[in-house]
This record gives C-alpha cells, structure tokens and sequence, in this order.
C-alpha cells in the first residue's frame, strides 16, 4: 500500500539527501589518497647468457690455435704457433679496450712473452707462491681477474690484457706529473706495465717514474723481455706477410 507524504515531509528529506552527499563529497576529497599501483618492469639477468656466449667465442678460439714444440732455453716446449699467439693477442687486446690508451695486441704479446715465452707452465714467486699457465698469474690474482682456469691460455691471454689495462692506468697515474715527450711517456709507460705486473703493491709504489734503475733486476729484465717482445711481434708479422 502507498503511503502519502506530506509537502513538509518531503522537503526534509530532500533537504537530508543533499546534506548526505556533500558530507560524503567532503569526506572523500580529505581521504589520503592511496598510491597508484605501479607496474615496475625488471631489468634481464643475462648474466648466464653473457657467459654462455664468452664460453662459446673462447672455445671457438680455442678450436683455431695450432700447438707446436718451442725452445724455451734449453727446454723444448708446446706453445701456441705465431698466427695463433696473434689470434689471441688481438682479440684480448680488442676485448680489453687498450686502444683507448694506445696500446695494442703487441703489447699483449709482449707480456706473454716476457712471462713464459708462450710456453704455459707453472713458476714462483720468491715467496714460493705459484705463478700459473702462460700469463704466470698468482692464485690470487687469477681469482680477482675472474680467471676460472689459470692453466687455460685462451682464457689467460684475455685476463692478462685486462691486467694490461689495469697496469696501464696506474702506470698513467705515476708518470701525471713528469715533464716528458711522447716517445719517452710511451716508453716509460709501458715500463710502469712491466713493474706493476711484476711487483707486488708495495715493491711498485716505490716507481716514481724516474728510478727504473734501482728496481729489482728481475724486473728491469721483464722491461726488456717486453721491449724486446714488441720488436719481435712486429718483425714476424712482417715476414708473415711477406
């Protein structure tokens, strides 16, 4: 049954009805307003990717270096052939960048070759620590190189053109203040890759640049294997191609 309502009636409640809405109008505008959910898409791990793609380039390289018995003193031993000693020379050298800071693959084949003659092989220190494979990395240094396999000469040759570069930024940093012409900072630079490749933090913090002399002998025979090294590389690559 229908009920009537009186005018008075329903004034009130229309009266009552815009009274609501307002205080829930006001009530909404004073709510802290919620953040909006936000859809944040995540970086790729391709850390995985990365290293299957470096294990499948070195196993490539690895398929293309030719072994052949090399005498090293009086020792005949198995080294890599020229070809493949510059195979992995340039690669390292590309990989690591070092023509940012003029430097070459010749200077990648000059350490080795100042190391181990690219003959791998296990050596020491005057401590006793072992000095591993073709580049003579000390445990600890394969270690914060990355190195899985130090007796690996594929992985050790790219190690060592890091190394290089490491050695090369600290040799720069040495020389900043030293009044010198090209040849000689080039020179003395790669002096300053051959000390901090062979001398622990403290013996190569004594280089200033100017006292190669009073260096160990060790290692000024190490400056001139490498010196030597650059020479060598750049003749047999010139007889390779003639």
């Amino acid at each position: 049954m229908r009920v009537a309502r009186s005018p008075a009636f329903a004034a009130f409640a229309g009266f009552f009805g815009v009274m609501l809405a307002c205080t829930t109008f006001v009530a909404q505008q004073q709510m802290p307003r919620l953040p909006e959910l936000l859809t944040v898409e995540l970086p790729r791990v391709e850390i995985a990717v990365k290293v299957d793609r470096e294990a499948s380039y070195f196993d490539d390289l690895r398929a293309q270096v030719r072994w052949v018995p090399t005498k090293v003193g009086r020792a005949t031993m198995m080294a890599p052939d020229f070809e493949s000693r510059l195979l992995l020379a340039k690669s390292a050298a590309e990989r690591a960048g070092l023509g940012q800071l003029g430097l070459s693959y010749k200077d990648v084949y000059a350490i080795i070759n100042a190391e181990t003659s690219w003959a791998p092989r296990t050596g020491a220190s005057r401590d006793g620590t072992p000095n591993l494979g073709i580049a003579q990395f000390e445990p600890a240094t394969a270690k914060a190189l990355g190195i899985r396999d130090p007796d690996d000469p594929v992985e050790a040759v790219h190690a060592a053109a890091v190394h290089i570069k490491e050695a090369a930024l600290w040799s720069e940093d040495r020389l900043r203040t030293l009044k010198l012409g090209k040849a000689e900072r080039a020179e003395k630079l790669r002096e300053g890759i051959s000390i901090y490749y062979n001398l622990s933090t403290r013996g190569r913090n004594q280089w200033n640049g100017l006292n190669t002399a009073q260096l160990p002998v060790e290692t000024q025979r190490h400056i001139a294997n490498a010196r030597y090294g650059v020479q060598e590389v750049s003749q047999l690559e010139s007889q390779l191609r003639s």
